[in-house]
């Protein structure tokens, strides 16, 4: 990716804008930085930007006016922006009012796109995120010293088909799996979070289990049987939507990713080869291996 010399960087949460900024400095660029208030680190005001302006969610003209002073016309958007807060605690400006009422559905694809073709009209062209960190993309395979097994395999395969059709009305990207049975399914919260719901609602299907009454009916025992045997390692999946545009949204995955699997009881991580970036690089693998996590790229 070739770029000019002054580039702008919008920074959601996260390692990601970092990672990006360090990249294009690297080829000689300076970064001009625009740090939602919601959501960026404190830390990126000392990463060596040219500018970092701060501004919250719903400033999109101060956005605008912000790039256009410094003479930003190609920019970089990095770092998640959780949904919850796209569409709650957001306090639009005028322009992001207007934009927002002419949204048909207002799920983090459209409102995104919509703002990519704003920025476009006033001259400010949005680049893929990823363009600057093709090594951390998941390269295709087995990333940690553990294969799935079989069950994992199957879990996978399963998950796949799941959250490819969920994905594809962009209701979230990441789904749990085990024995062959959906757990859990991301919304708004986020991948960790839908990770930790996933440990939270086996915790409490055990414990359902371990206090079942022996005067149960067939029907009930049944159930009770059936919580029992779902109570098994779980399997997360984590895929990039079918026509996943890379200059926003894009599969992340991080340290934090491997802890929540951790205390959720997950043994197995799946993601998208080429189209998933391990924002920590090797250190996911070593922490995987630590824990007894397989993780692999397909």
């Amino acid at each position: 990716m070739s770029l000019p010399v002054k580039i702008g960087l919008i920074a959601g949460n996260g390692k990601f804008p970092f990672l990006v900024l360090d990249a294009a400095r690297a080829q000689g660029c300076d970064v001009v930085v625009a740090a939602i208030k919601e959501e960026a680190f404190p830390e990126i005001e000392t990463k060596g930007a040219a500018s970092v302006h701060w501004l919250s969610l719903g400033e999109l003209s101060k956005l605008i006016d912000t790039f256009k002073a410094e003479g930003v016309t190609r920019a970089i958007m990095a770092g998640q922006v959780k949904h919850k807060q796209i569409f709650s605690a957001i306090k639009p400006d005028w322009r992001l009012a207007k934009l927002l009422l002419s949204l048909g559905t207002r799920n983090t694809d459209s409102l995104l796109g919509a703002v990519a073709k704003v920025l476009a009209e006033e001259g400010i062209m949005l680049e893929n995120s990823t363009a600057l960190l093709e090594p951390l993309l998941a390269k295709s395979g087995v990333l940690t010293r553990r294969v799935p097994n079989e069950q994992e395999l199957k879990n996978i395969e399963y998950g796949r088909l799941v959250a490819r059709r969920l994905a594809e009305y962009d209701i979230g990207q990441t789904v749990v799996i085990a024995e062959g049975a959906c757990v859990a399914v991301e919304a708004m919260e986020g991948t960790d979070a839908t990770i930790e719901r996933a440990g939270q609602i086996m915790r409490s299907l055990d414990s359902e289990s371990c206090h079942s009454d022996p005067e149960r009916s067939g029907g009930e025992e049944s159930a009770v049987l059936h919580a029992s045997l779902l109570s098994r390692a779980l399997t997360v999946v984590k895929i990039a939507k079918p026509a996943q545009d890379m200059r926003f949204d894009v599969p992340v995955i991080g340290l934090a990713t491997i802890d929540a699997m951790k205390r959720a009881g997950a043994s197995c991580l799946a993601v998208d080869a080429g189209r998933c970036l391990l924002l920590d690089g090797e250190a996911i693998a070593h922490a995987a291996d630590d824990a007894g996590i397989s993780v692999t790229a397909g």
